[in-house]
């Protein structure tokens, strides 16, 4: 039996339970008298004393540990022994008492001692003797409840085996042999819980204490459970700096969980910190994360200044920092069938993706060349960056450049402006969720330029350079970001609109367009099929009715006006469907489309062709530039030698035109077109020079030689066929200079009628890229000087005068 009177035991802001043991640092004239007690004790005698929580006048729950902090023994007194109201006041009304089991000697007056909880008591009163000593009557608990051993048993055992502590083993061991009230002290003792909540255990009947710590052990078992699965998962895979930040959250969300306190933060704060804790932040990225948390706790979830902190870190939670999409074993082969089974012809640019894939598997990473496929609208350009993801297994994603005219869409805005977002590069990298998606920068050369509002291609620069874009930095995030995983691919119709820093990061490919053979491929596999199932009629065309829509109502590199052709004869079946089917006269309609009705349907042809068609007549000669198949006119008129130009030419073309008179004078007496050397060809002629089409600016470095021919046809009054065309630049002493984009040219040209070119010769190896169909199709002659491409031309095998000087002759 314990003594009903105990010296007091003041515990500052800690509790005692049964069973548990607390180290105490006690001091002064009452903790000398104790520990002589303890000291004198007889042999098998306990020291006991009553453990007594002190409430101190400011409650700081973050002070409570498992040691008590040092206390004075006793509390000021009267002169007649009793406790004043105002300190009286402090005791709480409810203790354990404790028996002392160890003492040890600190300093001067200084004692440590250990001491063990018995039994739960209540205060009745206090006197003073010389120690504070109290009267107590102690607490009976009720039997336990059988039907609760089980389930709470369990719950204490995974509580221990979690926890993992000293005390918890020897808690474990011990369970099955110990009634549910010990247990339930035990744990209580164990848990990290607020000093309010211990201070009830002390007065709490057994059923009730029973439910508490149930209650409490599954919120920490939950706790703990997510905290090991976190460890297990990711420790091992974060940074220093993002296991301490990890740390630091986690710390104040078990808080949060603990204590139930819902004034440390909302739970919208709270579900951010925990995003962050988890989105595998960069070092400087979790330190401007944890700065921005801690203005906010300052702020009010209600002001502005609160929404815009709290958009900028749900932008850096959700940014894929480190996430990629595992995109397994690239295999070439079935890279190759995807681009044949989305795309018809173009094999030099499958060749050029295979091999860019090829590097990508052999390195083993994305850090390949940046392509620009370049070529006119509806070529594909677009649809073979969707194809290279999929052969990649990547994300992809597509950015619209065409008329951005602002740095910021690029490289996002400032935080300091209302409405701030990222730029597009990293919209899309969140949109995607991945730090490796393939990106399609659409219609690079479509960029705008502002003197206000910067320039977006500079912008671009950095995302787009290897050495640089590992530290790509926007504006709204304001913290690197890796984009070395990503693959950039642009897309773009004119090189000459690119600034020349951006394109030289990009390696250009070229796509021509396709040629008609090919066009009826993919409108007869492709296009036909597609709408017929858009609109729901079942349509026949042949070959015929295709050809003719191909070649006389679409002419275009691309398929997509053909596509809109084909989709227009449709609509027109199905009104004739629809309108039989409301006369009753469903079994009338016809689904085959001959050729007469596909004028009846479109109208009249809107191409013919452009040179079979055309009649012959001297000075006017059939050139192909590069914006495409035009008509070199001259003509002369009585005059006094002046040159006149017309068709909205540029700069080049009438340069090239002044060459091409300057070598006709030269040259007049060796073609025969004059008496004598020093006669002047033109003194007594006006020469007007026109190419039709005024409405459109025409500039090309590929025009001389149809201007001297021209020239030369005029003079010698002979006929250049129009199916005969020629390209080329020429220089002052004759000689043919080469040209690009031949491919091009070629399949435009035979898109025309033409049936023989006269081509540079030192453009020949460019032709062996022409498709075979058309090369086959077309004779081509290589000229390496003017005098070449005039016999070509005049179908003569000497073009100079008889009597020529040696020197002079180019026979």
């Amino acid at each position: 039996m314990l003594p009903t009177c105990l010296p007091v035991l003041p515990l500052e802001n800690n509790v005692l339970l049964p069973s548990a043991t607390l180290r105490l640092v006690i001091k002064g004239k009452g903790a000398t008298e104790l520990t002589k007690r303890y000291f004198r004790r007889l042999p098998n005698e306990q020291i006991c004393v009553a453990c007594i929580p002190y409430i101190s006048p400011v409650l700081n729950d973050a002070e409570v540990g498992s040691l008590a902090p040092s206390v004075p023994l006793t509390l000021p007194m009267h002169d007649d022994g009793l406790v004043p109201k105002e300190a009286h006041d402090l005791l709480y009304g409810w203790g354990c008492a404790a028996r002392i089991v160890r003492v040890q000697r600190l300093e001067v007056g200084e004692f440590g001692i250990f001491v063990e909880g018995l039994e739960r008591f209540k205060v009745t009163s206090m006197i003073y003797e010389p120690l504070l000593m109290a009267n107590l009557a102690f607490l009976k608990d009720d039997k336990d409840a059988p039907g609760k051993d089980t389930t709470f048993k369990e719950l204490c055992k995974e509580f221990a085996d979690l926890l993992g502590t000293e005390n918890t083993r020897s808690l474990a061991s011990s369970i099955d042999s110990q009634p549910i009230s010990v247990l339930a002290d035990m744990a209580v003792s164990a848990m990290d819980i607020s000093f309010k909540e211990k201070l009830s255990m002390l007065s709490a009947d057994l059923q009730l204490r029973v439910a508490k710590t149930s209650e409490w052990m599954t919120r920490q078992v939950h706790v703990m459970k997510i905290s090991r699965y976190l460890y297990s998962n990711i420790g091992n895979q974060l940074s220093p700096p993002q296991r301490e930040f990890f740390l630091h959250e986690q710390a104040d969300a078990i808080e949060y969980e603990l204590t139930g306190n819902t004034d440390i933060d909302s739970d919208e704060f709270m579900a951010l910190r925990r995003r962050l804790a988890n989105a595998h932040l960069p070092k400087d990225a979790i330190a401007v994360a944890q700065r921005e948390l801690k203005r906010m706790r300052h702020l009010e979830a209600t002001s502005s200044e609160w929404a815009v902190s709290s958009t900028y870190l749900d932008w850096l939670a959700n940014m894929p920092w480190d996430s990629h999409r595992q995109s397994g074993h690239l295999d070439i082969t079935h890279a190759r069938q995807q681009l044949d089974k989305d795309h018809f012809g173009l094999d030099h640019v499958k060749r050029r993706i295979m091999e860019y894939l090829s590097v990508i598997k052999i390195k083993g990473d994305l850090k390949a060349p940046i392509l620009c496929f370049v070529g006119p609208p509806g070529v594909g350009k677009t649809s073979l960056g969707r194809s290279i993801a999929t052969a990649l297994g990547r994300s992809f994603h597509r950015v619209a450049l065409g008329g951005v005219r602002d740095e910021s869409a690029i490289r996002g805005h400032r935080r300091t402006y209302v409405g701030a977002m990222p730029g597009l590069i990293v919209q899309g990298l969140h949109k995607c969720g991945v730090n490796n998606p393939v990106f399609l920068l659409d219609e690079i050369d479509k960029l705008g330029r502002s003197s206000q509002a910067g320039d977006p291609a500079a912008a671009l620069l950095e995302a787009l350079d290897p050495e640089q874009n590992a530290n790509f930095s926007d504006r709204y995030l304001n913290v690197p970001f890796d984009l070395s995983d990503t693959a950039f691919i642009a897309t773009a119709n004119d090189l000459r609109s690119i600034p020349g820093p951006l394109l030289d990061r990009m390696e250009v490919i070229q796509l021509h367009g396709y040629t008609v053979e090919e066009k009826l491929h993919i409108a007869r596999t492709h296009l036909l099929p597609k709408q017929i199932k858009a609109h729901g009629v079942q349509v026949q065309m042949d070959d015929e009715v295709l050809a003719k829509l191909v070649e006389q109502y679409t002419r275009e590199s691309g398929v997509r006006n053909l596509e809109r052709t084909v989709a227009a004869i449709l609509r027109a079946k199905c009104a004739e469907l629809a309108n039989l089917r409301e006369m009753g006269n469903e079994s009338a309609f016809c689904s085959e489309v001959k050729l007469e009705d596909v004028e009846d349907i479109l109208g009249m042809a809107a191409f013919d062709k452009q040179v079979a068609d055309r009649t012959p007549c001297a000075g006017v000669v059939t050139g192909i530039f590069d914006s495409g198949l035009l008509f070199v006119e001259v003509t002369k008129m009585p005059g006094s030698g002046k040159l006149q130009l017309t068709g909205s030419l540029g700069k080049v073309i009438k340069e090239s035109a002044l060459i091409a008179l300057t070598w006709l004078k030269a040259h007049a007496y060796t073609l025969r077109l004059a008496p004598s050397q020093k006669y002047n060809i033109i003194k007594l002629h006006d020469i007007h020079i026109h190419i039709p089409g005024g409405a459109v600016p025409k500039d090309s470095a590929s025009a001389g030689v149809a201007l001297v021919s021209a020239l030369v046809s005029l003079f010698s009054d002979y006929v250049v066929p129009p199916t005969t065309a020629m390209t080329g630049e020429m220089s002052l002493r004759g000689q043919v200079l080469p040209v690009t984009n031949l491919k091009y040219k070629v399949i435009m040209a035979h898109r025309a009628g033409v049936r023989k070119m006269i081509v540079p010769w030192r453009n020949r190896r460019d032709v062996e890229e022409v498709p075979k169909t058309i090369a086959s199709d077309i004779e081509f002659v290589y000229a390496s000087t003017i005098w070449d491409v005039l016999r070509a031309v005049s179908g003569r095998t000497s073009v100079v005068h008889s009597v020529a000087r040696p020197m002079e002759s180019h026979l």
